[in-house]
């Protein structure tokens, strides 16, 4: 017979499943009569947990939110999922590390000794987002975003509030981006929530508009590219390269690449401009040769004939102090 703590996280356990269970389910399920389904029911909203009942044929108990936080019940892969999230909040971009030391330290402290040995044997290294947006911020902006509400803000450069219908929030490197359509500009733009100090209230609803690329990460990778309608660099040409696949998928992480031989790739790659992507090329520091387009040669010679007299530059002050 399980003792009544065990029992009560069993059937905390299948109250968890979204949908209604009636006493007599739960009860052979427990192994129980469902009189003591009804007292353990009583027990969990005692502790917190928002339980709702109803009669008749088709009632039953049903798991709801509640008005507080109750204690939470996870088995060992969540509790590590949770584990790793908290340790890693630091790169996430928001303010939140001093509330996640706190949140890991008190699931640490309730982990059987084997868990809480298997949590903190992960051997996490963080790197910390280059800044950190407000809590409060995200929620603000969060909020406007899923009400569709026009969301007024103070950001740099701007001598006044800016009035924006925000369509959605982007995290990507550690930095947050609103998605927007300003209302003064009549256009798309990107804002980052690093930046942003939300007035409230916001203001009237609003009906969306339809994003020039897709959905709302799509049009920030697209952005970030320097284009509108497709997530694609201005400049994008195709070189092979003599590295291996795994070497040059690691130093070209944003690069189409396929591998032709052994030790020799081809990858399509982009930049703001020819001259940029050639740099990125000549960088890898292995041989390579040039697939095209035609710009992309031409950027080619160009950089050749100007290193070339850079050199003869060197050469020719070198040779004079002698």
């Amino acid at each position: 017979m399980p003792t009544t703590s065990s029992r009560m996280l069993s059937l905390l356990s299948l109250l968890q499943v979204p949908r209604a269970w009636t006493g007599p389910a739960l009860a052979d399920r427990l192994g129980v009569t469902p009189r003591t389904v009804r007292r353990d029911v009583d027990r969990l909203r005692e502790l917190g947990y928002a339980i709702r009942s109803t009669k008749g044929p088709v009632g039953g108990y049903r798991l709801e939110a509640g008005e507080r936080m109750p204690p939470l019940l996870l088995d060992d892969e969540q509790a590590l999922a949770v584990t790793v999230a908290l340790r890693t909040a630091p790169s996430s971009g928001v303010a939140i590390e001093d509330a996640s030391l706190r949140a890991l330290a008190a699931i640490l402290q309730v982990m059987p000794p084997d868990l809480r040995q298997r949590a903190s044997s992960l051997a996490l290294e963080v790197v910390p987002a280059p800044v950190s947006a407000d809590p409060a911020a995200l929620e603000t902006v969060s909020a406007a975003v899923r009400r569709r509400e026009v969301l007024r803000f103070d950001y740099p450069g701007s001598t006044w509030p800016r009035r924006t219908e925000p369509h959605g929030l982007v995290a990507r490197q550690g930095l947050w981006y609103l998605i927007a359509w300003d209302l003064e500009r009549e256009d798309w733009r990107t804002f980052r929530l690093d930046r942003m100090v939300p007035r409230t209230p916001t203001g009237p609803r609003f009906t969306p508009r339809e994003l020039p690329a897709g959905d709302a990460a799509t049009f920030l990778s697209a952005h970030l590219k320097g284009s509108r309608e497709a997530d694609r660099w201005p400049c994008e040409g195709t070189v092979e390269i003599d590295l291996p696949l795994r070497e040059l998928a690691q130093r070209l992480p944003d690069a189409r690449i396929e591998e032709v031989a052994e030790g020799r790739c081809r990858a399509v790659l982009g930049s703001w401009s020819w001259e940029g992507l050639i740099a990125q090329v000549i960088r890898l520091g292995a041989p390579f040769r040039l697939l095209g387009p035609r710009e992309l040669v031409t950027a080619a010679r160009t950089a050749q004939a100007s290193l070339s007299r850079a050199a003869d530059g060197m050469g020719g002050s070198a040779h004079g102090t002698r």
